[in-house]
C-alpha cells in the first residue's frame, strides 16, 4: 500500500478522477483542499523541488486573477510562490505526492506509473 497525499480541488473533475484512481491502487490518501488548507511558502517550496519545476510551471496562467495581477512579467521566484500563497487557485492540480517524488496529476493516465516508481 502506497501513503500519498493530494492537493487537490473537490470541485475539479481531473482531482476527483486522481483521487478515483489512488483509491483503486489501495493508497492511504492524505487529501489536502489546498484552497481551504492553504499550503505554507516551505511547503510550496518542497513541492517544487519534488516537482523538478519553477513556480511559474505551477501557476495555472488561464487563471484570472494571474492576468490581473500581471503575474506574466513577473521573475521572481519569491513573489511568484507569495501570490499562489495569497491566491492558492493559481496552483495547479492535482498534485500528489509520494515519498520523496511528487507529480501533477494531468494527465491523470501518469498517475498509476507514477505510484508504481
Amino acid at each position: 500500500m502506497h501513503e500519498v497525499t493530494i492537493w487537490y480541488n473537490p470541485n475539479c473533475s481531473k482531482c476527483r478522477e486522481a483521487l478515483a484512481i489512488l483509491d483503486e491502487n489501495e493508497c492511504e490518501i492524505v487529501a489536502v483542499e489546498y484552497l481551504k488548507t492553504i499550503p505554507t511558502k516551505d511547503e510550496i517550496t518542497t513541492a517544487l523541488t519534488m516537482l523538478g519545476m519553477n513556480p511559474r510551471e505551477l501557476m495555472r496562467t488561464k487563471e484570472e486573477i494571474y492576468s490581473e495581477l500581471d503575474l506574466g512579467a513577473e521573475d521572481d521566484y519569491d513573489n511568484l510562490v507569495d501570490a499562489m500563497i495569497k491566491h492558492p487557485i493559481l496552483i495547479e492540480r492535482p498534485i500528489i505526492f509520494k515519498d520523496s517524488k511528487a507529480i501533477i496529476g494531468r494527465p491523470t493516465s501518469a498517475i498509476a506509473k507514477f505510484l508504481q516508481g
